[in-house]
């Protein structure tokens, strides 16, 4: 059961690493006119975002190999997105242009990926609990 949950996220984070890596792509290179139909955009939260879909996808790799370094791309990404939030409310008080969706879409973003990162820590631990169990039962 506990694969399939690992592996259930490995796929939901490899997607939304991959939908990330093309939107924040076509907005940051210009790619398919995107960049008019995002309107408004703040370009550092665009690069944060592309950051980390390599993040996502890296973490997606260690969901699917069971690695303990999974969290470490996780709590990077998060602590990149929570600065750049922090950053894009200075920006905002500055009298930024912004749109307001940019808000509600950050506050997701952070959201899901802690909610990520809790799930690595939580598969590493539970990992290394069956693993301390069968050292035990041999000796």
């Amino acid at each position: 059961m506990k694969r399939v949950l690992q592996y259930s996220a490995a796929i939901i984070l490899a997607v939304f690493g991959l939908l990330t890596l093309y939107l924040s792509s076509s907005v940051i290179f210009d790619l398919f006119d995107v960049r008019t139909k995002e309107g408004n955009y703040v370009l550092f939260v665009v690069w944060a975002n592309f950051v980390s879909s390599f993040l996502y996808l890296i973490a997606a790799w260690g969901f699917v190999k069971n690695k303990r370094w999974t969290t470490v791309p996780l709590g990077t990404s998060v602590i990149i997105l929570i600065a750049v939030f922090l950053g894009l409310f200075f920006y905002i008080n500055a009298g930024g242009i912004y749109e307001k969706k940019t808000i509600g879409a950050m506050i997701f973003r952070i959201s899901l990926t802690l909610v990520f990162t809790l799930l690595a820590y939580f598969f590493r631990n539970s990992s290394e609990r069956m693993g301390s169990k069968k050292v035990k039962e041999k000796a």
